[in-house]
């Protein structure tokens, strides 16, 4: 069509034509357009929900939960972000894992916390570099530097391991990773139910919630400014578990936050978790008198001694 349009440039009615039919093209392209990206959201109607919509609806008196930060750090021979690491803390108390989420250069859902393997691998490099398969000649090490033989774990296979165990994973993407894409593995393995998906603010939850209204969603709510975002939002309450922050908020904050039925989250990982330590473990009795009503934490076996959760 160029060089037709070339070839009769002067006739006046041809280009004419050729605008027109341009024309035509634009706008069906653009229409085409518009349809694809609608169906990035998802019908709630249409999903059968994630049974944890219902286990984590705010409860009075109900026991505090733990969070295992990076699903355990601090633990000698057992690596953060790694399948034995999670097997080895569920055999010994209750708890759910948050999770870290990156992919290989062959697009593998994998978990790891830095973009970067020195810190937790006998690799080197970006993680993103290599495909998986080559990711299976590096070991983790532990907080302390100390090899181990275990590898660097899928996604996959910790939510089969979770779905079998029925254990709770909180899924914490990192910037390599989209939603849709970890939502469509949780969906490939029907995991749906042992799956939190956690965001940071309120467009991050909001494109969440659009791709899977059916799952329950961690979302930022560190102040009366952040809850009301949510509030107003699309999203149900019933999706939400509400990070709290790292430090303390006033009492009637957390009193706020479940009069909309909603669990709070503090996150002690960092200074709380060094504070508690430093005063033989009582600040967490006083933070869980406080009415929270889980912890997250690096240090998981402490807060369940202190607070006599027991398998």
């Amino acid at each position: 069509m160029i060089f037709l349009f070339q070839r009769f440039r002067g006739n006046l009615a041809f280009k004419n034509i050729y605008l027109a039919v341009l024309l035509v093209a634009f706008v069906s392209c653009k229409k085409e357009t518009a349809q694809v990206s609608k169906t990035t959201t998802v019908d709630a109607s249409t999903l059968k929900q994630s049974a944890l919509i219902e286990t984590f609806k705010y409860q009075p008196e109900q026991e505090l939960i733990i969070s295992v930060h990076r699903g355990g750090k601090g633990l000698k021979h057992y690596p953060e972000n790694c399948l034995e690491t999670l097997k080895y803390v569920n055999d010994s108390i209750p708890a759910i894992y948050e999770i870290d989420i990156a992919q290989t250069r062959d697009n593998v859902l994998v978990l790891m916390h830095d973009n970067t393997l020195e810190r937790t691998t006998t690799g080197t490099d970006k993680l993103n570099k290599y495909t998986y398969q080559e990711l299976q000649a590096f070991n983790l090490e532990d907080d302390y530097g100390n090899e181990t033989a275990f590898k660097i774990p899928t996604l996959k296979a910790v939510l089969l391991w979770a779905k079998e165990k029925n254990v709770v994973l909180t899924l914490d993407k990192k910037k390599s990773v989209s939603f849709d894409a970890i939502v469509a593995l949780v969906k490939q393995v029907e995991a749906e139910d042992v799956s939190i998906i956690i965001t940071y603010d309120l467009k991050q939850a909001e494109e969440a919630y659009g791709l899977a209204p059916n799952l329950m969603l961690s979302v930022s709510a560190r102040n009366q400014k952040e809850l009301d975002w949510l509030l107003n939002s699309k999203i149900p309450t019933q999706n939400m578990l509400a990070f709290t922050g790292t430090r303390l908020s006033p009492n009637y904050f957390y009193k706020t936050v479940q009069s909309h039925g909603i669990k709070t989250m503090l996150g002690t990982l960092g200074n709380l978790d060094k504070q508690a330590e430093a005063k033989g473990e009582v600040p967490y009795t006083l933070w869980r008198d406080k009415g929270i009503d889980l912890f997250a934490t690096d240090r998981p076996f402490e807060v369940a001694k202190a607070l006599n959760i027991k398998k």
